[in-house]
């Protein structure tokens, strides 16, 4: 497929067959001044086996992030609800870092944090959100080792942000 600097959208709807809908978007970005390229962000793999568990509702936002996290060398695993993510948490299975959308159906992802450190003193969060940062983080929201990304998000952005917390 060509390089597109735009998103692009095609429907396609035909009576009896059904629609089709396709979006592509830019795999890569030029970096900004300032910014390290995809390559530079493509060098820091994840190098010990760090494995992150990947809590979204959204099958396309999991997806996105879980290929993201593979391409970079991490273990995953992922989860559609907090329940299935306290699942896999109460596993003895390595997770260094728990990335989690905030507005999860149910149990959100503040309580699934909550939950997943009573297990696991210590674990870094990182939580995604689609509402204002300044409104997510109000009333002291984050506890040490936990950050916050909002939505829409850059994949290199995101990809900076857990490098530095599985390694810090």
């Amino acid at each position: 497929m060509a390089s597109r600097a735009n998103p692009t959208a095609t429907i396609v709807s035909k009576p009896g067959r059904g629609t089709s809908v396709r979006l592509y978007q830019p795999r890569h970005q030029k970096a900004g001044a300032g910014e390290p390229s995809s390559a530079a962000v493509s060098a820091e793999r994840a190098s010990t086996g760090e494995t992150v568990l990947v809590v979204e509702d959204e099958p396309v936002v999991r997806g996105v992030i879980l290929e993201m996290l593979g391409e970079h060398g991490y273990r995953t695993f992922e989860a559609g609800d907090g329940p299935a993510g306290l699942q896999i948490l109460r596993s003895d299975r390595r997770i260094d870092l728990l990335v989690t959308d905030v507005g999860l159906p149910g149990m959100d992802g503040r309580q699934l944090a909550d939950q997943a450190r009573e297990m696991r003193p210590g674990l870094k969060v990182l939580f995604i959100t689609g509402y204002a940062e300044s409104v997510a983080m109000a009333g002291g929201f984050l506890q040490p080792g936990m950050e916050m990304i909002t939505k829409p998000f850059d994949l290199d952005h995101l990809s900076r942000r857990i490098r530095a917390m599985v390694s810090g």
